[in-house]
Protein backbone atom coordinates (compact mmCIF):
# COMPACT_ATOMS: atom_id res chain seq x y z
CA UNK A 1 0.00 0.00 0.00
CA UNK A 2 1.29 3.39 -1.27
CA UNK A 3 1.05 5.51 2.16
CA UNK A 4 2.19 8.82 4.30
CA UNK A 5 3.03 9.23 7.63
CA UNK A 6 0.49 11.78 8.84
CA UNK A 7 1.84 13.10 12.65
CA UNK A 8 -1.24 14.43 15.07
CA UNK A 9 -0.44 15.48 18.75
CA UNK A 10 -0.45 18.64 20.80
CA UNK A 11 1.31 21.56 20.71
CA UNK A 12 4.89 20.74 21.12
CA UNK A 13 4.91 16.96 20.91
CA UNK A 14 7.43 17.16 18.31
CA UNK A 15 5.42 16.60 15.12
CA UNK A 16 7.35 19.15 12.73
CA UNK A 17 11.38 18.87 14.62
CA UNK A 18 10.68 14.92 15.13
CA UNK A 19 8.61 14.64 11.75
CA UNK A 20 12.18 16.06 10.03
CA UNK A 21 14.41 13.85 11.04
CA UNK A 22 11.49 10.70 10.88
CA UNK A 23 11.36 11.75 6.97
CA UNK A 24 15.65 11.29 6.53
CA UNK A 25 16.11 8.29 8.03
CA UNK A 26 12.74 6.82 6.49
CA UNK A 27 14.57 8.51 3.03
CA UNK A 28 11.13 10.30 2.61
CA UNK A 29 10.00 13.60 1.88
CA UNK A 30 8.26 16.04 5.10
CA UNK A 31 5.73 18.38 5.10
CA UNK A 32 4.28 20.78 7.54
CA UNK A 33 1.15 21.93 7.10
CA UNK A 34 1.47 24.74 8.74
CA UNK A 35 3.57 26.01 6.81
CA UNK A 36 1.48 25.65 3.91
CA UNK A 37 -1.08 27.61 5.71
CA UNK A 38 1.11 30.36 6.62
CA UNK A 39 2.13 30.61 2.67
CA UNK A 40 -1.27 30.62 1.65
CA UNK A 41 -2.78 33.25 4.03
CA UNK A 42 0.96 35.03 3.83
CA UNK A 43 1.30 35.53 7.58
CA UNK A 44 2.18 33.69 10.64
CA UNK A 45 -0.14 30.51 12.05
CA UNK A 46 -0.73 33.51 15.46
CA UNK A 47 -1.28 36.88 13.03
CA UNK A 48 -4.17 34.77 11.54
CA UNK A 49 -5.85 34.09 14.80
CA UNK A 50 -5.33 37.64 16.26
CA UNK A 51 -6.38 38.80 13.05
CA UNK A 52 -9.29 36.29 11.54
CA UNK A 53 -10.23 33.91 14.98
CA UNK A 54 -10.26 30.58 15.48
CA UNK A 55 -13.29 30.14 13.46
CA UNK A 56 -11.27 31.29 9.91
CA UNK A 57 -8.02 29.48 11.27
CA UNK A 58 -9.16 25.95 11.68
CA UNK A 59 -11.46 26.53 8.00
CA UNK A 60 -8.04 27.87 6.51
CA UNK A 61 -6.86 24.88 8.08
CA UNK A 62 -9.48 22.14 6.97
CA UNK A 63 -9.27 23.63 3.43
CA UNK A 64 -5.29 23.23 3.12
CA UNK A 65 -5.54 19.88 4.20
CA UNK A 66 -8.33 18.50 2.00
CA UNK A 67 -6.13 20.06 -1.01
CA UNK A 68 -3.56 18.07 0.01
CA UNK A 69 -2.37 15.32 -2.89
CA UNK A 70 0.74 13.78 -1.77
CA UNK A 71 2.28 10.05 -1.40
CA UNK A 72 5.43 9.14 0.36
CA UNK A 73 5.71 11.94 2.83
CA UNK A 74 5.91 12.47 6.31
CA UNK A 75 3.53 14.82 7.42
CA UNK A 76 3.22 17.08 10.45
CA UNK A 77 -0.20 18.71 10.83
CA UNK A 78 -1.39 21.63 13.28
CA UNK A 79 -2.67 20.57 17.13
CA UNK A 80 -5.79 21.70 16.07
CA UNK A 81 -6.42 19.41 13.31
CA UNK A 82 -8.63 17.03 14.30
CA UNK A 83 -10.75 19.24 15.49
CA UNK A 84 -12.18 18.83 11.26
CA UNK A 85 -13.77 15.41 10.84
CA UNK A 86 -13.29 16.26 6.88
CA UNK A 87 -9.96 17.05 7.02
CA UNK A 88 -8.87 13.62 9.62
CA UNK A 89 -10.54 11.28 7.09
CA UNK A 90 -8.90 13.19 4.15
CA UNK A 91 -6.10 12.05 5.94
CA UNK A 92 -6.97 9.07 7.20
CA UNK A 93 -7.41 8.10 3.57
CA UNK A 94 -3.85 9.65 2.64
CA UNK A 95 -1.78 7.21 5.22
CA UNK A 96 -1.27 6.35 8.61
CA UNK A 97 -2.00 8.76 11.53
CA UNK A 98 0.89 8.70 14.54
CA UNK A 99 -0.15 10.50 17.61
CA UNK A 100 2.78 11.69 19.22
CA UNK A 101 1.17 11.16 23.20
CA UNK A 102 2.46 14.21 25.54
CA UNK A 103 1.11 14.27 29.22
CA UNK A 104 -0.08 17.66 30.15
CA UNK A 105 3.02 18.40 32.41
CA UNK A 106 5.48 17.68 29.63
CA UNK A 107 3.73 19.72 27.18
CA UNK A 108 3.75 22.68 29.68
CA UNK A 109 7.25 22.67 29.93
CA UNK A 110 8.07 22.23 26.20
CA UNK A 111 5.98 25.51 25.05
CA UNK A 112 8.02 27.95 25.72
CA UNK A 113 6.09 30.92 23.31
CA UNK A 114 2.63 30.15 23.64
CA UNK A 115 1.75 33.82 23.18
CA UNK A 116 3.14 33.87 19.26
CA UNK A 117 2.98 29.74 18.58
CA UNK A 118 -0.43 29.92 16.11
CA UNK A 119 -2.45 27.94 19.10
CA UNK A 120 -6.10 27.75 18.41
CA UNK A 121 -7.52 28.14 21.89
CA UNK A 122 -11.05 29.16 22.60
CA UNK A 123 -11.74 32.67 24.38
CA UNK A 124 -12.08 31.94 27.91
CA UNK A 125 -10.09 28.56 28.23
CA UNK A 126 -6.83 27.52 29.43
CA UNK A 127 -3.90 25.37 28.33
CA UNK A 128 -5.36 22.20 30.52
CA UNK A 129 -8.84 22.96 29.20
CA UNK A 130 -7.40 22.47 25.36
CA UNK A 131 -5.57 19.34 26.53
CA UNK A 132 -8.49 17.97 27.68
CA UNK A 133 -10.88 18.59 24.95
CA UNK A 134 -8.01 17.59 22.32
CA UNK A 135 -6.80 14.49 24.11
CA UNK A 136 -9.60 11.86 23.52
CA UNK A 137 -9.75 13.04 19.89
CA UNK A 138 -6.45 12.53 19.19
CA UNK A 139 -7.28 8.84 20.69
CA UNK A 140 -10.76 8.87 18.29
CA UNK A 141 -8.14 9.33 14.89
CA UNK A 142 -4.53 7.79 15.72
CA UNK A 143 -3.89 4.68 13.87
CA UNK A 144 -0.54 4.12 16.59
CA UNK A 145 0.17 6.01 19.29
CA UNK A 146 3.78 7.39 20.71
CA UNK A 147 4.40 8.05 24.08
CA UNK A 148 6.66 10.99 23.86
CA UNK A 149 7.22 12.11 27.42
CA UNK A 150 10.83 10.42 28.30
CA UNK A 151 12.07 10.49 24.51
CA UNK A 152 14.46 12.64 23.22
CA UNK A 153 13.65 14.41 19.39
CA UNK A 154 15.65 11.37 18.09
CA UNK A 155 14.00 8.86 19.41
CA UNK A 156 10.49 10.02 18.88
CA UNK A 157 12.14 9.94 15.10
CA UNK A 158 13.62 6.41 15.30
CA UNK A 159 9.68 5.51 17.25
CA UNK A 160 7.92 6.64 14.40
CA UNK A 161 10.80 4.71 12.04
CA UNK A 162 10.08 1.60 14.03
CA UNK A 163 6.37 2.15 13.97
CA UNK A 164 6.70 2.26 9.96
CA UNK A 165 8.77 -0.42 9.70
CA UNK A 166 7.21 -2.93 12.25
CA UNK A 167 3.80 -1.84 10.26
CA UNK A 168 4.99 -2.54 6.79
CA UNK A 169 4.03 0.31 5.52
CA UNK A 170 4.98 1.26 2.10
CA UNK A 171 5.99 4.88 1.33
CA UNK A 172 6.08 5.38 -1.99
CA UNK A 173 8.52 7.55 -4.18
Amino acid sequence: MTSNIILIGMPGSGKSTCGVIAAKILLKNFFDTDLLIQNIEGISLQNIIDAKGNDYFENAEEQAILNLDIKGTVIATGGSVIYSDKAMQHLKELGTVIFLNLSYDNMCSRIKNLASRGVVMKQGTTLKDMYDERLPLYHKWADEIIDCDNLSVEQTAQAIFDAVKNKKITLAH
